[in-house]
């Protein structure tokens, strides 16, 4: 079965260009989805998502899991921060955007958060399926059960009462194998969606390795080298993605490569669009967490330390035995295990080099941040004097371009530490395409009489912010709050009596 998607972007974004009275035929950007497979329903795979149905057998690993619980504290990233909801405006981002916590939290933070509003059944709501994609894993579970069509289609709530078990055993290992039993890790990817999209990375940067005549590792995920897989299995979550066709499937833009400009061309050549900025209107992008990607740039990824190494070595528990700390944390909480093991400075002159690189990403991030956010005001004042769609384009498409460099940069997650001469590139040549935008709008503001600068307004505080972007934040944590008095607690209720969520479960509700 193939995903031939009827829906236009392009829709979207013309109906923003005609409410300002701008010719919409002239505006149209026409998203082509890429046709991709959609798998049927796998009963033959087995995924026990009860993560505590594992703690009997293996307590070292299940309590470091747990332990996770530890990465508690909550930090509301647009509060700090409140130019980010004006980058985001007109996207549920500007609503609530939080810096991650620790693994057993995912499903409590998914519900928590304002993005996925109050739905009162299972086919309202402003998200779909695919936000529970990396959750847990009833998600791969629940795709082998309904097949990826039945998954993703319908509305984020539909999920509410299956997909309750948060990150977890399941989604890294065959828990169901002979091997798994025998203490073996048994890695396994489930979700057919990463599995493609590894296929995809793969032929394309065989490729490119061909043309330029060098070697290039195995990223297929079930031929890969085990130094290969054991990175592979946190691109399960921690990579770029969006969602596509009608039935919004989670689809990995790497069909060119990973680097910032081959996921923006992939999405260029598609007509692509996460959403149309309230302010610019421009057709905007928004990057998600792309670790991996950056992990694999960087020079850890180059000379094959992996996502285990750092986060979960190898420890020693009371008992002498050797098992892996699954509490997944900053590498330098267990130095000896970690850092260590190739590096022969000391713990506090490591730490020092790594503040000092993520001062310096920050500074040219925040730089960068203060650019789109004038430019996005500098487009509104032109669209408010009269300008066309003809006069606009250019300016937009390279607010698209500024902004998904930040935002590649600034939502990975230690990027400063994986590949920070990767991030300074690409906060780098996002400045240069902010000051592209800034000069075309200051001619189309000129041309247009507006004087300059382009007043902007405060937006010091996150709520004054929210109030510049029309965001009533008093009224969506009203019904939120609602939502998780009444309707959470339905599903956690179906959830346990339907035996898919353990009575003493440690997954964060």
């Amino acid at each position: 079965m193939i995903i031939v998607n009827a829906l236009r972007k392009s829709l979207i974004l013309a109906a923003s260009f005609a409410a300002l009275g701008v010719n919409s035929a002239m505006a149209e950007m026409v998203y082509k989805p890429v046709e991709q497979p959609v798998e049927a329903p796998n009963p033959n795979l087995k995924i026990e998502a009860v993560n505590e149905k594992f703690a009997e057998k293996y307590p070292q690993q299940f309590q470091s899991w747990k332990a996770t619980e530890k990465g508690d504290k909550i930090i509301y990233a647009d509060e700090q921060d409140p130019r980010l909801i004006v980058l985001w405006g007109g996207y549920a981002f500007a609503k609530e955007y939080n810096a991650p916590r620790g693994h057993v939290y995912a499903i409590k933070d998914v519900r928590d958060i304002l993005r996925t509003g109050a739905p009162k059944t299972a086919n309202d709501g402003p998200q779909p399926m695919a936000c529970w994609t990396c959750k847990g894993p009833d998600v791969p579970r629940l795709i082998a059960e309904w097949g990826e069509e039945g998954y993703f289609s319908g509305k984020w709530a539909k999920g509410g009462a299956e997909v309750v078990n948060s990150i977890g055993c399941a989604d890294c290992h065959d828990t169901t194998s002979k091997e798994f039993a025998e203490g073996k890790p048994a890695l396994r990817i489930a979700r057919p969606h990463v599995l493609r999209a590894l296929d995809h990375l793969n032929n394309a940067l065989q490729a490119k390795a061909k043309a330029e005549g060098k070697d290039q590792p195995n990223l297929s995920f079930n031929t890969a080298a085990r130094t290969e897989q054991r990175a592979e299995i946190c691109a399960n979550c921690h990579v770029e993605y969006y969602f596509a066709g009608d039935i919004k499937q989670v689809t990995f833009p790497w069909n060119n490569g990973q680097t910032v400009d081959d996921i923006e061309k992939y999405y260029d050549d598609i007509g692509f669009s996460d959403w149309t900025h309230s302010l610019s209107k421009a057709p905007m992008l928004k990057a998600q967490h792309p670790d991996f990607e950056i992990w694999s740039l960087g020079m850890h990824g180059k000379n094959g330390v992996t996502c285990i190494d750092c986060h979960m070595p190898k420890v020693q528990g009371a008992d002498g035995k050797v098992y892996t700390d699954h509490q997944i944390q900053n590498p330098f909480d267990a130095f000896d295990n970690t850092c260590a093991n190739c590096h022969d400075q000391s713990k506090e002159k490591l730490k020092d080099i790594v503040a000092s690189r993520k001062k310096e990403v920050k500074d040219v991030m925040g730089r960068l941040e203060d650019q789109v956010v004038k430019a996005h005001f500098e487009a509104k004042a032109a669209w408010e004097a009269g300008a066309n769609k003809e006069e606009m384009e250019p300016a937009l498409m390279d607010i698209r371009h500024a902004q998904w460099r930040w935002d590649y940069a600034a939502a990975s997650h230690g990027g400063h530490m994986h590949a920070p001469d990767v991030m300074l590139r690409v906060l780098g040549s996002g400045l240069d395409k902010a000051a592209d935008a800034r000069v075309k709008l200051a001619a189309v503001l000129a041309k247009h009489g507006v004087k300059t600068p382009v007043e902007i307004p405060d937006i010091s505080t996150a709520e004054k912010a929210w109030k510049v972007m029309g965001i009533d934040i008093e009224k969506e944590r009203k019904a939120k709050e609602e939502f998780l008095k009444t309707v959470v607690p339905q599903w956690e209720k179906e959830a346990k009596a339907n035996g898919k969520l353990a009575e003493d479960t440690a997954t964060k509700q």
